[in-house]
């Protein structure tokens, strides 16, 4: 039998994620995240009245490809403390 979370009322596949699960999956803090949500880097949508926030799983991994491509056009740099 499909989980509520495959067939639920959200759709199929469809999973939301709360901040501190989106700032487990890019190891970060949470306060990181409530960051990328208020600055408008990250969709998200808001349930209840106290600022509970929750993001799309699609929604996260689009975020990463858009970081990824971000990365690839910016100048060439390196880590900090390596060498050529």
């Amino acid at each position: 039998m499909p989980s509520p979370t495959e067939t639920g009322a959200a759709g199929p596949g469809r999973r939301f994620l709360t901040l501190a699960d989106v700032a487990e999956v890019l190891n970060t803090s949470v306060a990181q995240v409530r960051a990328l949500v208020h600055a408008g880097e990250l969709r998200y949508i808001q349930i209840g009245g106290r600022l509970q926030y929750r993001v799309e799983d699609v929604e996260l991994e689009d975020y990463i490809q858009r970081m990824y491509a971000r990365t690839e056009a910016a100048p060439e740099r390196r880590p900090r403390g390596t060498r050529s």
